[in-house]
């Protein structure tokens, strides 16, 4: 894939300021893009800013909470790009684990409006956008969670489940309209949002047991797939999961 694969189009990503966003969006700036970026920390956004800057590239900071109510609207409002080529809704996360049986009705309000309320409302500010570029592509990333049974964090599994629901429905409204939708799938991926089971070695050799590949994915081995999913080189591609796991989800 050529270094300049999205010369001239312009991305929006969400939990931009670490992790899987922040690989991303310097993938993006590194193939030719202009990037917005989107997260609660502004400092760490300014700073990968200043990275993309140095690339010779356009990167517009919103610091914005994506689970408060008035989220979707600041970020429109503020955004800088009238057509809008990319959407990486990457925002996301889990804050616990329960049985199902204890888990308070709140905790999964919480965990459904950051995963799938913010993700759907935003997409739906930006259609506008994305159908004036001519050549839009959405990027939804779920998670492994959401493609097999994932016993105490129900509540994760089911919003990641959504997601992938939501984006084969809204990949079939806009495949006419030069907008493609796809699911981005990350099976454990080495980052602080997992560092709480490599805090020990038993927690870690769980956490790996049905990895075939044995290993924590890269955070650069996700932003890989995101640039092959907002480029033409998956021109034909809509409605589909693209899954990074290690060999997780093919285990019995």
């Amino acid at each position: 894939m050529s270094e300049q694969v999205l010369a001239g189009k312009t991305a929006l990503i969400t939990g931009a300021s670490r992790g899987i966003g922040r690989a991303i969006a310097l993938s993006f700036a590194q193939s030719g893009a202009d990037v917005a970026l989107v997260a609660r920390d502004g400092q760490k956004l300014e700073n990968l800013a200043k990275e993309i800057r140095e690339l010779g590239r356009t990167a517009q900071v919103i610091t914005a909470d994506l689970s408060a109510e008035d989220a979707v609207e600041s970020i429109c409002t503020a955004l800088d790009f009238d057509a809008l080529n990319i959407l990486v809704n990457n925002a996301g996360g889990n804050s616990f684990m329960s049985t199902t049986e204890k888990m308070r009705l709140s905790g999964w309000r919480k965990t459904m409006h950051l995963n799938l309320d913010s993700l759907v409302a935003l997409t739906q500010g930006v259609i506008p956008r994305l159908v004036n570029s001519g050549n839009g592509s959405v990027i939804n990333v779920s998670s492994v969670a959401g493609l097999r049974g994932s016993p105490f964090m129900s509540h994760y599994g089911a919003a990641k489940a959504a997601v992938i629901s939501f984006s084969r429905s809204l990949a079939v409204e806009l495949a006419t309209q030069g907008v493609r939708v796809n699911s981005l799938v990350p099976g454990w991926i080495e980052t602080d949002l997992t560092d709480f089971l490599r805090e020990t070695k038993e927690a870690e050799a769980g956490a790996l047991s049905r990895v075939p590949m044995g290993r924590w994915g890269r955070a650069e081995e996700i932003s890989a797939a995101a640039l092959f999913l907002a480029s033409d080189a998956s021109s034909f591609m809509t409605g589909q999961e693209l899954i990074v796991d290690g060999g997780l989800s093919a285990m019995p």
